[in-house]
């Protein structure tokens, strides 16, 4: 497979002990982003971050934080992005999400 082009980024920033009945937040969002046929999604774990409450979330040795950042990505055409948004605004009551333009420059993926 080989797609270039214009394309959206959603971002979705939660916290890593963010729930959704009972399962993690994250793993939740990725399924449902599967079943929902997106081309793929990448969870990021952050080692330190803060957001709008200010409290800083950090793995550092000294500071060990029970909460660290999530961030889900997802690279896929608009109009999927978009029939995706009403799913994660179901699921994430607390954090960020974000869409962006981007442009494809190389994408390849051995059919399977």
């Amino acid at each position: 497979m080989k797609i270039e082009g214009k394309a959206k980024l959603l971002s979705i920033y939660i916290g890593e002990q963010d729930h959704f009945h009972h399962r993690p937040l994250y793993q939740v969002i990725v399924e449902r982003l599967r079943e929902k046929g997106l081309a793929g999604a990448t969870v990021l774990r952050g080692i330190e971050g803060y957001g709008k409450s200010s409290r800083i979330h950090t793995a550092s040795i000294l500071r060990l934080s029970e909460d660290l950042p999530v961030v889900i990505q997802v690279i896929d055409r608009e109009e999927r992005i978009r029939s995706v948004l009403p799913v994660i605004d179901e699921l994430v009551k607390e954090g960020l999400v974000t869409v962006q333009d981007l442009d494809v420059m190389i994408y390849r993926a051995e059919e399977g």
